[in-house]
């Protein structure tokens, strides 16, 4: 944020500091022109002669109360415009008192509707022209007079040019807003009926079926011993029964799936705990890994154990796929404070192909399930070949990302591809130090 910025949000958040500061403004303004002689004998001259006491009194008064001119405008204007009036009769010359005035007008323009700036401009403009025609010794139609007729009406179109201005943004701000609220609403209002058309249609489904498995099993425990023929017969209703509910269900919950969604394991989610099996596979394909851990017996929460794994499944999927015969991987597994991190080095040449066009999301899921937990991920070529990935995980995570125990995604994550490729984005330049 610029200091610039800084400054007008200070300034909005104190709007009687910033009136206090116009007023003392306007202030300067009147005094300064009150030394100005409008009536030198070639026109306008400069002059050092001090205001009258009752001038300087009533530039005072007038800029007092342009303070509260947010508060009460419209009070604010007839005082400004009583001292204004007075002066014209009294000034000679005159100071510009009527400046605060003006100001004033500005302001009931700025927060009233244009109805009433009309109203209230055109009574001003009338009251302080005629003050200073009929209250002067000049002629009607001399510059000075001319000057408050000019200064208020501009006060006035000014104040309400900046009303309108400030009713057009806020309309449009107004309808960005309604229309976020209602696409808000929209998307809750399909997820419900979404809901509820699968509920109810797992409610027909399970009923049905469990209520006439319910009804066999009865008719074949009550004649099993006397009529085991007949028994068998709803035994046999039972398991079409239990199928054909099994395959239904199978067809709803599939309509929730994406196209390629894996299917979901029934194993327990995987961890670090099991690093050494994930290396050993590695290995009987072809890439020596070594292994390396500092973790002390760091017990880490699920999400964490599980995001650490699918890591180093993932770094090492690319190492095997991307960089090149005789490539070598490294993995360690450290504990840092409060984090751990894991690290996954290899020092290929990247002399495989490269990937197909539209596959490999690898990376983008490695760092989006780093990203819900908190922790930063950083990849990259190494200095002299190779790739590095690291990555840093919270221990004590305060995700509210949760995770399914056995498709090891997340809510607020994408399903893990793993076919993830060496030439998604990247952290570091090539040939830079990692």
């Amino acid at each position: 944020m610029s200091t610039l910025d800084r400054a007008r949000r200070s300034l909005k958040a104190h709007p009687l500091a910033l009136d206090a500061a116009l007023a003392a403004g306007v202030l300067v303004c009147m005094v300064a022109g009150s030394f100005v002689v409008p009536r030198g004998a070639n026109g306008v001259t400069w002059g050092v002669r001090t205001p009258d006491p009752l001038s300087l009194v009533l530039m005072v008064l007038g800029a007092a109360a342009l303070v509260f001119r947010r508060r009460a405008p419209r009070t604010v204007l007839a005082v400004t415009g009583t001292l204004s009036v007075v002066e014209s009769v009294t000034g000679d010359p005159r100071a510009p008192v009527a400046m605060s005035a003006v100001v004033a007008l500005f302001t009931v323009a700025a927060t009233t509707d244009r109805t009433t700036t009309v109203r209230v401009g055109l009574l001003t403009m009338t009251v302080l022209t005629a003050a200073a025609v009929l209250g002067g010794t000049l002629p009607w139609y001399a510059q000075e007079n001319l000057g408050v007729l000019a200064w208020t009406g501009i006060g006035a179109t000014a104040g309400d040019a900046v009303r309108s201005r400030r009713a057009v943004v806020r309309a449009i701000r107004e309808r960005a807003e309604r229309a976020e609220r209602t696409r808000e609403e929209e998307a809750r209002r399909r997820v419900a009926e979404e809901r509820l058309r699968i509920a109810r249609d797992l409610h027909d489904v399970v009923a049905h079926h469990i209520a006439l498995v319910n009804v066999q099993a009865g008719v074949a425990a009550h004649v099993m011993d006397k009529r085991p023929d007949q028994a068998k017969e709803a035994l046999a209703h039972v398991r079409e029964a239990s199928r054909s509910a099994l395959n239904e269900l199978r067809a709803t919950v599939g309509l929730l799936r994406q196209t390629g969604d894996p299917a979901a394991p029934t194993e327990p989610a995987p961890g670090l705990g099991l690093l050494e099996e994930l290396a050993d596979t590695f290995r009987s394909a072809g890439l020596p890994v070594e292994v390396a851990r500092a973790d002390h017996g760091t017990r880490l929460p699920a999400a964490v154990d599980l995001a650490a794994y699918r890591i180093v499944q993932e770094a090492l999927t690319n190492v095997r796929k991307h960089a090149g015969t005789g490539a070598r991987a490294e993995v360690s597994v450290v504990r840092v404070g409060a984090d751990i991190e894991v690290t996954v080095l290899d020092d290929g040449a990247g002399e495989a192909a490269a990937p197909e066009a539209g596959g490999g999301h690898g990376l983008l899921g490695m760092r989006e399930r780093v990203t819900a937990l908190g922790g930063t991920l950083t990849t990259g070529p190494r200095y002299g070949g190779g790739f590095r990935v690291h990555a840093i995980l919270p221990v004590d995570t305060h995700t509210d990302t949760h995770t399914d125990p056995h498709t090891g995604t997340g809510t607020d994550r994408r399903t893990e591809t793993g076919d993830g490729a060496r030439d998604e984005t990247r952290t570091t330049a090539p040939g830079e130090p990692v």
